[in-house]
């Protein structure tokens, strides 16, 4: 990604939409969580703690991909339909790495890719215009 101070991530728990605000065209890069409803249906065949177990396990390892890029912005909204925003919000608030980035949760729908763009366009541009 880019030099961009602003990031608009929608997410759910399988998958995040990275997109980077910007005046020119807008494109989304995407990080996907190595935990499938297969694996679940898998581990959830042996033993429901072991399946909580491993879903917790990716889910951390998802959220550390994104906290990763996640550290060079100052200013992140994340939005989705799911609590996997919030989670991950709860996680970059008690780590000292992300005490400069600017985090801010949104709920909303599954979007199609124009859409995501729309609502971190429009979102950015009302912040940037009351700053």
């Amino acid at each position: 990604m880019s030099n961009a101070k602003y990031l608009g991530i929608w997410m759910d728990h399988s998958t995040a939409h990275l997109i980077e605000f910007s005046k020119d065209a807008m494109e989304t890069t995407t990080i996907n969580s190595d935990f499938t409803h297969e694996d679940k249906e898998e581990t959830l065949n042996r033993s429901e703690h072991v399946m909580h177990n491993k879903e917790n396990h990716q889910h951390a390892e998802y959220y550390k991909k994104l906290g990763e890029v996640i550290k060079d912005y100052q200013e992140v909204l994340l939005f989705g339909p799911t609590d996997a925003k919030s989670e991950l919000a709860n996680i970059l608030l008690t780590d000292h790495r992300f005490a400069k980035v600017k985090v801010e949760v949104k709920s909303a729908d599954k979007m199609k890719e124009h859409e995501q763009h729309t609502f971190v366009k429009d979102y950015f541009t009302k912040r940037i215009s009351i700053q």
